[in-house]
C-alpha cells in the first residue's frame, strides 16, 4: 500500500548562499592591495639598506639590524591583508568549486607571511654589515622558525595557483597554472648563483597574481 497524498509537499532547504557585499569586497580589496604594498615596501628599503645586494639577500634579511622592524611591520600587515582576502574568498565564493581549497591554501600562506616576520632569519651573507659572509654555523631557533614559515607559505600559494586554474577558465585559468609553474622554479636553483635573483622574479609575479585574482573575484560579487 502506499501512503495517501495529504497535498503537503516537503521544502528542501536551500543551500546557504556565499555571504557577499560591500564587507566582502573589503576584504578581496585587502588582498588586492597586500602584494603591491608588500613588493614596493620591501624594493625601497632594498636599495635604501646599507649593505644590501639584491643578488645575494632575499627581502627576508632586511628583517635585520637597525631599521628592521620597517621590513618585520611589512611581512606581518601584509600577511593579515592575505588573510582577510582569505576569508573574504572563502565569503565570495565558498561552496563553489575551489571555495573549499582556495581559501584554506590563502590562509596558510597569510599566516606564512606573518610568521616570516615574526620570526626573523639569522644575519648571513654578510648583511647586517659585520655580519658573517657565508651562512650561519647554526641556526637559532628564530631562524629556524623562519625557514619553516617560509617553506608552508610559499608552497601553500603555488598549490593555490592550481587550485584557481580548476575554477577559471581560458585565459584565467592558464594564467594561474602559468603562475604556479613559474613560481616553482626557485625550489630548483636554492642556493646558486641565480637563485636570489630568481626568487624577486618570481615574487613579483606570485604576489603580482594575488592581487589579479582579489580584483577579479571583487569585480564578480
Amino acid at each position: 500500500m502506499t501512503a495517501p497524498d495529504t497535498g503537503v509537499r516537503r521544502r528542501t532547504a536551500p543551500a546557504a548562499a556565499p555571504r557577499r557585499g560591500p564587507g566582502t569586497a573589503l576584504l578581496l580589496g585587502c588582498g588586492a592591495v597586500a602584494g603591491p604594498l608588500y613588493l614596493g615596501a620591501g624594493f625601497a628599503q632594498a636599495f635604501t639598506r646599507d649593505g644590501f645586494d639584491v643578488r645575494r639577500h632575499p627581502f627576508s634579511f632586511l628583517s635585520l639590524g637597525e631599521g628592521g622592524w620597517v621590513q618585520v611591520a611589512n611581512f606581518v600587515v601584509t600577511g593579515l591583508l592575505f588573510l582577510a582576502m582569505a576569508v573574504g574568498v572563502r565569503r565570495a565564493i565558498g561552496g563553489q568549486r575551489g571555495g573549499t581549497w582556495g581559501p584554506v591554501l590563502l590562509g596558510v600562506f597569510a599566516v606564512g607571511m606573518v610568521g616570516g616576520g615574526v620570526f626573523v632569519a639569522d644575519p648571513a651573507f654578510g648583511f647586517p654589515v659585520g655580519a658573517p659572509e657565508g651562512q650561519p654555523e647554526t641556526l637559532s631557533w628564530h631562524g629556524t622558525l623562519h625557514g619553516v614559515a617560509f617553506f608552508t607559505a610559499f608552497p601553500a600559494l603555488i598549490a593555490a595557483c592550481f587550485v584557481f586554474a580548476r575554477r577559471f577558465r581560458g585565459g584565467w585559468s592558464w594564467y594561474c597554472a602559468a603562475t604556479g609553474v613559474i613560481s616553482l622554479l626557485p625550489m630548483a636553483f636554492m642556493g646558486s648563483e641565480w637563485g636570489t635573483v630568481l626568487l624577486y622574479a618570481v615574487a613579483v609575479v606570485s604576489w603580482s597574481w594575488v592581487s589579479a585574482v582579489a580584483l577579479k573575484l571583487r569585480a564578480e560579487i
